[in-house]
């Protein structure tokens, strides 16, 4: 597995793509291939705040029910209404079609601060 380079990560899955100060939000392939054929996605409403570390979704798949955590804090801006449509997007496009939310960053230097991809990679592999 190798998670993209321009992207970072959280420990419980989720990736974050900084553009100015939005954060756009995703689940991981790890994490997507883990769950299975993702079957329903529950995200926050335009206007939420979501707090790092903090749930802020769901993802249910054939599986398990697994909550989203936040790798930031923000105003989320924008959800992804393609995936609540069809939520099993997020198995065959976890990092481009599939984004979940976008958020405006509270405190962009969060993002710095999560893991790169080779060390997400290795945490994944180690859990």
């Amino acid at each position: 597995m190798t998670s993209p380079q321009d992207l970072r990560y959280v420990k419980t899955h989720e990736w974050v793509r900084q553009d100015g100060e939005l954060a756009i939000i995703g689940i991981s392939d790890y994490a997507q291939t883990e769950l299975g054929d993702i079957t329903f996605i529950e995200l926050p409403e335009v206007g939420d705040t979501i707090r790092q570390q903090q749930p802020f979704g769901v993802v249910e798949s054939v599986k398990a029910a697994s909550d989203v955590y936040a790798p930031v804090d923000g105003e989320v801006v924008e959800r992804n209404e393609a995936v609540l449509v069809a939520p099993e997007l997020v198995n065959s496009s976890p990092y481009d079609d599939a984004w979940l939310i976008k958020v405006r960053l509270s405190n962009p230097e969060q993002v710095d601060a999560l893991l790169d991809a080779t060390a997400y990679d290795a945490a994944a592999a180690a859990s």
